[in-house]
């Protein structure tokens, strides 16, 4: 093929010849909606949206009238997934930051080809730069969600400005600007009897704090700083031990929340050595009509959605179909209550999510197909 666009001409035209198989609640005009999710070429070869974990994906979209289809992606075959994606409606992705050692890279530049071709892609590359990497932090650090937080773009930024914040006594949350899992976010603290050590976790599961030469330490730092790489640093926020709280939502509904008590920092009791810090827990789920988490789904709804959008000049019509945001417990007012600090936003790979997602993320994802359509 000479380009995209021929590549997306053909593929439709063999559409076209191609008589769809009926389903339940679907015609043949159904709108049809791909799948992604990385896997190699066995599991591309034997993929089953009925066995697979996004099986209630699939099943909430043919209630609307979607029909969903796996697309099992990897490096491997980036022009396969590529001529697949090219014949469907729209593509809905679940591709962490980092898989098997593998950046998106070639993912996102495939994704931003088939959504200018005129496919619905969610999360689109684009609005993931703006709000799915940890730069959001920094970016939206004057919301009433912000913390204090820096931004440091070079290695040279780093070590000359970490280490005086790190004299000031106040214990900070370093992470790197696109990565999943923990990987890449560290507490790091001043040693309390040698300047020339720091006490670091890596949130990283299994890990436990260690005391290492900051030097050291700055030094392992500098690969984050790879390509366009950089790093945040946000301020440690003391209620860490009450749990983080996620708030899901489909487009701008809030569709869920989830609750971890014990999280990748959670320190050791006091008095307890380091390695005595408990593993994390399990994350709960709930329904966004939960008592306990009305006021941030007010303050969601009310607020930092509209804020979040003027400050990454983002249309709403365009926040992914699924995408969550965890929060810390913040200071409490004067008056004793509660506020809220935003530790990242996921939208790359949203998943596990509270079965309440599903009919929403359905719904967002017919209208958001309805208005291309029409």
């Amino acid at each position: 093929m000479d380009s995209i666009w021929d590549a997306y001409e053909d593929y439709h035209v063999r559409l076209t010849r191609t008589p769809r198989k009926g389903s339940m609640g679907l015609t043949e005009n159904s709108p049809r909606v791909a799948l992604v999710w990385h896997g190699d070429r066995e599991a591309r070869n034997t993929a089953d949206l009925k066995t697979n974990r996004l099986h209630g994906v699939a099943e909430a979209l043919q209630a609307a009238g979607v029909e969903a289809v796996p697309a099992v992606y990897n490096d491997d075959f980036v022009e396969e997934v590529r001529d697949q994606l090219l014949g469907v409606d729209g593509v809905l992705v679940w591709v962490n930051p980092i898989e098997q050692g593998r950046d998106r890279t070639l993912l996102d530049a495939l994704l931003w080809q088939v959504a200018s071709a005129g496919v619905f892609v969610s999360a689109h590359p684009d609005i993931i730069q703006k709000m799915g990497t940890k730069e959001v932090l920094f970016r939206t650090r004057d919301m009433s969600w912000g913390s204090a937080t820096h931004l440091y773009t070079t290695v040279q930024e780093f070590r000359e400005q970490l280490p005086l914040r790190l004299k000031e006594g106040k214990t900070r949350v370093l992470k790197q600007y696109r990565g999943n899992g923990g990987n890449g976010v560290w507490k790091v603290e001043r040693h309390p009897s040698n300047p020339a050590l720091v006490r670091v976790r890596h949130a990283l599961r299994g890990s436990v704090e260690q005391d290492v030469p900051l030097d050291a330490f700055l030094a392992q730092c500098e690969a984050y700083f790879t390509g366009s790489g950089r790093i945040i640093d946000q301020a440690y926020q003391e209620r860490l031990p009450e749990g983080t709280i996620r708030c899901y939502l489909a487009g701008t509904e809030v569709a869920g929340f989830g609750h971890q008590a014990i999280n990748a920092l959670f320190p050791a009791p006091p008095g307890a050595p380091p390695e005595e810090a408990p593993q994390p827990g399990p994350r709960l789920y709930y329904p966004p009509t939960t008592p306990d988490f009305q006021a941030i789904k007010k303050k969601m709804e009310d607020e930092w959605l509209d804020a979040l959008c003027q400050t990454l000049d983002i249309e709403t019509h365009s926040l992914p179909i699924l995408w969550d945001a965890d929060f810390l417990y913040g200071p409490k007012t004067a008056s004793g209550e509660d506020t809220y600090v935003l530790c990242e936003i996921n939208v790359s790979s949203v998943y596990p999510f509270p079965d309440s997602a599903l009919v929403p993320l359905a719904r967002a994802t017919k209208e958001r197909l309805s208005a291309r359509r029409s």
